[in-house]
């Protein structure tokens, strides 16, 4: 699997080539089907890290406490 930085300009580049509109039907559903998969990929990874991610909340004794982000 592609790292997400690799996938997200993969994707950006699709866009650009569908924006420009030059390319023919087959080559537009084409494009435009390996952007769907990439965003669905980016998306997975994006939702894998923010489960990783934790965040420290203070608690009211002044102690810290690690906590999901998004919670």
């Amino acid at each position: 699997m592609a790292s997400f930085e690799e996938s997200l300009t993969k994707l950006e580049e699709i866009v650009a080539s569908l924006e420009r509109g030059d390319l023919s039907l087959e080559d537009s559903v084409k494009l435009f089907e390996e952007g769907t998969r990439l965003s669905a990929e980016c998306r997975k990874q994006l939702e894998e890290a923010e489960g990783k991610v934790e965040m420290l909340v203070k608690q009211r004794d002044g102690s810290m406490k690690r906590e999901p982000f998004g919670s």
